[in-house]
């Protein structure tokens, strides 16, 4: 089992690996120096046959898995996830294991490790000859923004969308922190993951294009070198499941107000100066019903527009809201029932979701419904766009409707999650599990009539299914 281990270890020794033993995940080594340092739980030796010394251990209960997770995570720990590949039961010699999940903090979809009300960006920064390139990524809602321009601008964006993870070029580390002196956790590529012929022929296939013109971004080699690194490393860290990332954007420079760290951190913009003390601008402002809208609050707060005809804009909606309190309240009455529809929607396409998510889905369709009726009946031209855009997703929402059944459990293991009807196999088994013993009944005077043996009896076994029993009497 030690040899398992070490041949997972191997394939990522910058990550903490937790070792699925059954009922526990183990730590060995320097994993568990630092898990019980980083968990506080307790740190034990066992002697490992062959080896000179003792071996350190650390674990915790695989059901207290969402509890110790974030916090290796969010301490800027790489998390590699080993699990039991078949039932430990019916293993005829060692159980077969896998790592099934890495987890890093810029690559996350567990609502245990990511802020609801932030969003969770991994940045790939690639430095050009002329200029510097960067990508932006979100995983957990399919965000994926790009730029390149001066070390200046750059580190304006990078105070702005306050990254939880950088990647960069292998050998190139000490370049960023004395360019940008970020504290986020930074994670080396190799130099491969930085060709440019490699970068845009990912971008094509991610995007199902023959080329990049559409999405504003074909003459920005630096920015598409740094996307294209960002969905490597998607691939590397076993992320494949990423339909949701249908699009890139070009952050556009001209359009935006630049505000260095300085600024943001002086003016108080997103947290005050001193934790304890005070608020923010942002947290005098936030009276959003979502964490879609939080996370929208905080990005427009550190992006100012600089459009004259875009504020005005911006200003004109804002005034609708406060002009009409029937439609101002309508908005907050049915937005509070929307949840994090953007990630809700990820999880589909990561196929995480669970029963309840979907209903959350359901729910938060029909009210899409409501607002873009109220939406598009509205007196202000900028808000009647914001109807004209939003889709009822009609059939989706009635196919939710027609199979799931209502308040359904977290668990599909649980049941109660598909409607009858639905499959007609699901709905035989119901059947049997409702009226077992009429199903049993069934099938013993069905194999009556076919044998003609009168004293013939069925019985049911939890091994072998139902058994027929003949008695002589």
């Amino acid at each position: 089992m030690m040899k398992q281990f070490q041949d997972m270890k191997r394939q990522h020794p910058d990550a903490i690996l937790l070792f699925r033993c059954g009922d526990f995940y183990e730590t060995y080594s320097e994993d568990a120096v630092t898990a019980s340092r980083v968990l506080g739980i307790t740190l034990t030796r066992r002697n490992q046959k062959g080896a000179s010394k003792d071996i350190e251990m650390a674990g915790f209960p695989y059901h207290a898995l969402e509890n110790y997770l974030p916090r290796l995570v969010r301490s800027g720990f790489r998390v590699a996830i080993c699990d039991q590949l078949e039932d430990p039961k019916l293993a005829k010699k060692l159980v077969k294991r896998g790592i099934t999940e890495l987890v890093t903090p810029g690559v996350a979809l567990g609502d245990n490790v990511l802020n609801s009300r932030e969003s969770n960006f991994l940045a790939a920064i690639h430095f050009g000859q002329a200029s510097v390139g960067i990508a932006f990524l979100d995983i957990s809602t399919g965000e994926f923004l790009t730029a390149q321009g001066t070390v200046e601008y750059i580190d304006k964006l990078i105070t702005g969308f306050a990254p939880k993870e950088m990647l960069v070029e292998r050998g190139k580390k000490s370049r960023y922190q004395e360019l940008f002196n970020g504290k986020q956790f930074i994670f080396e590529l190799e130099d491969w993951a930085y060709s440019e012929t490699a970068a845009r022929d990912r971008l094509k296939r991610q995007f199902g294009v023959r080329n990049l013109k559409g999405f504003g971004i074909e003459h920005l080699s630096d920015a598409v070198v740094a996307a294209g690194a960002a969905l490597v490393y998607l691939d590397i860290t076993q992320h494949t499941h990423t339909e949701h990332i249908a699009s890139i954007r070009r952050i556009e420079e001209e359009r935006y107000v630049r505000l260095d760290k300085f600024t943001v951190r002086n003016l108080e913009l997103v947290a005050p100066s001193y934790a304890d003390e005070g608020s923010s601008l942002y947290q005098v402002l936030d009276k959003t019903r979502t964490p879609m809208g939080a996370r929208q609050l905080q990005r427009w707060i550190l992006f100012p527009l600089r459009s004259v005809n875009d504020i005005n804009n911006r200003l004109d909606s804002v005034e609708h809201f406060f002009r009409h309190p029937e439609f101002r309240e309508l908005c907050e009455m049915e937005l509070g029932k929307v949840g994090d529809m953007q990630r809700v929607v990820s999880k589909v396409a990561t196929a995480r979701i669970n029963p309840r998510e979907m209903e959350q889905l359901r729910t938060a369709l029909e009210t899409v419904v409501v607002l873009k009726n109220a939406c598009c009946t509205a007196s202000q031209e900028s808000i009647r766009r914001i109807g004209e855009e939003l889709d009822n997703c009609t059939e989706l929402r009635q196919r939710i409707e027609r199979e799931l059944l209502p308040n359904p459990p977290m668990m599909v293991a649980k049941g109660g999650v598909i409607a009858a009807g639905v499959s007609p196999e699901l709905d035989d088994y119901r059947e049997i599990q409702r009226s077992g013993k009429d199903y049993l009944l069934h099938i013993q005077q069905r194999e009556i009539e076919r044998t003609g043996i009168a004293s013939l009896k069925i019985g049911f076994n939890n091994v072998f299914g139902y058994y027929i029993e003949v008695r002589n009497t």
